[in-house]
């Protein structure tokens, strides 16, 4: 089974802000499991779903 996570980022038309923050935000999820499924991007923002295997309870 898996689990998502989507995570919705504003961008702010600073070339190098909006890099810094894609970058520190891949590498905070992937030190947590996470691998990203689906992106999806316009002019304001980044659409980015990510998955994981559950991990079993009991």
């Amino acid at each position: 089974m898996k689990e998502y996570q989507a995570v919705v980022v504003k961008l702010t038309r600073h070339t190098r802000e909006d890099e810094d923050t894609l970058t520190d935000l891949l590498n905070e999820r992937s030190r947590g499991g996470w691998e990203p499924a689906l992106m999806s991007q316009d002019e304001q923002r980044v659409i980015i779903l990510f998955q994981r295997d559950a991990v079993a309870e009991g």
